[in-house]
């Protein structure tokens, strides 16, 4: 079988098992197989789409939408993830609420490090209360109230998890400590016990006797005064003492309980302890990553954004428009194959024709006053064709009236030494004074 065939065969496979497990809800099992998915091929749109879906579902609106980009990069017609793009800009806020969520996690992070675990629990809570699919958001608030053992508030943010993630298995994990520590497994235990037990006696149920004999008259009172002395012995003899035995067995035993309950929470609190410094150290590298990760992650969304816009610009035949978008772009920060092969088409083509038209918009700059902003446009056209030498003269020109002599003697320098030849060059040594 070739090879391309049996790749593309796993990969649909792996999206039909994502398929099912996010029909139960199971995002966080879906996520894995779509992401399996698109390793063994990333063409597999329907996997991407979905996964975009997901990162939505629970919050990562920003995630979401570079999935869909790439997709419809992919894919540009009959592609779902148009009209999931299209939805999201009608729905003007949301990307921006969503970036305001993460930035509300990650001051929160900083918070719990620095032992101030109440300003981020209120951070995090009115984040989660404008953004409430934000499961990051929910879980890291449930082990804020867990280190502080509010186990009762932390339940209530992990039901909010898993009411959008159902199989989640870290809040599970933290849903059955928050169990244990309110009494709550008990009960559910008890339940299930009972549930599956045979019926037990009720107090008001009657054991009859084979036989029974009634007694009358005087064999009545005499039966009752011997009964009466009888028990008054019975209790001075038997119950008192036994009461006395038992009062005291269950103070004992109650002092037992007592000694383990408190060893087991003793035994907990170190537990929690040791888990709250582990938590602190890792809150220290996720902060930094963190950081980092929705720092890349907003300049590669304005990459793919600026992509759009070129490709939408070429399909308009307006070149001004794709040159104005190219001079925004650092194809740098796109590390997707499909969109880096797209970046280089735009580059070459731009190579050909748009320098000179990043040139005509410097231009159209300086005469409108913008002299920094015509600056960044000769720029440009020079890093598509760094031997414009027309640019290089004009960038030149620009910067002796911007104040900056000494970069403006850069430039008509480079012109007079490694373009002799070109027409620029007498006019950068009349410009330059030599």
């Amino acid at each position: 079988m070739d090879h391309v065939k049996k790749n593309r065969q796993i990969a649909n496979r792996l999206y039909d098992l994502g398929l099912e497990k996010a029909k139960i809800r199971d995002l966080t099992g879906a996520a894995e197989y779509l992401k399996k998915s698109l390793r063994f091929d990333k063409y597999q749109t329907d996997a991407r789409n979905l996964l975009g879906l997901i990162f939505y579902e629970t919050g990562e609106t920003a995630e979401a939408l570079v999935q869909w980009v790439i997709s419809m990069n992919l894919k540009p017609q009959d592609n779902l993830a148009g009209g999931y793009v299209e939805e999201l800009r009608r729905r003007s806020g949301e990307l921006e609420r969503s970036g305001l969520a993460l930035q509300a996690y990650n001051q929160a992070l900083w918070q719990a490090k620095n032992d101030n675990s109440e300003l981020a629990a209120l951070q995090l809570a009115k984040a989660v209360e404008e953004s409430p699919r934000f499961v990051k958001g929910h879980m890291l608030l449930a082990l804020i109230y867990m280190s502080r053992s509010d186990y009762v508030k932390a339940g209530q943010s992990l039901m909010r998890v898993l009411r959008i993630d159902r199989y989640d298995p870290k809040a599970q994990w933290y849903m059955s400590i928050v169990k244990q520590n309110t009494g709550r497994e008990d009960v559910e235990r008890k339940k299930m016990k009972n549930a599956f037990s045979h019926r037990k006696m009720q107090d008001d149920d009657l054991i009859v006797p084979p036989e029974y004999k009634e007694n009358t008259g005087w064999s009545s009172i005499l039966n009752i005064i011997a009964g009466l002395a009888i028990g008054m012995l019975s209790i001075y003899f038997l119950v008192m003492p036994a009461n006395t035995k038992s009062l005291n067995t269950a103070h004992n035993q109650e002092l037992l309980d007592y000694s383990r309950k408190l060893s087991e929470v003793n035994q907990q609190l170190d537990a929690k302890t040791e888990e709250y410094d582990d938590l602190k150290v890792h809150a220290d590298d996720m902060e930094a990553r963190l950081a980092s990760i929705d720092e890349d992650n907003q300049a590669v969304l304005r990459q793919y954004q600026a992509v759009i816009t070129i490709l939408q610009a070429y399909r308009d035949e307006d070149l001004p428009a794709a040159a104005q978008a190219y001079a925004a772009l650092d194809p740098s920060l796109i590390q997707e194959e499909s969109v880096t092969a797209i970046v280089n088409k735009i580059t070459q083509e731009m190579t050909t024709e748009g320098y000179q038209t990043l040139e005509d918009l410097g231009t159209a700059s300086w005469n409108a006053g913008k002299k920094e902003e015509a600056a960044a446009y000769y720029e440009k056209s020079l890093q598509v064709k760094p031997d414009n030498t027309s640019a290089m003269y004009l960038l030149g020109r620009i910067y002796q009236e911007l104040g900056n002599t000494d970069l403006a003697d850069q430039w008509f320098g480079k012109i007079i030494t490694e373009y002799p030849e070109s027409e620029q060059a007498e006019q950068a040594r009349t410009a330059r004074g030599s």
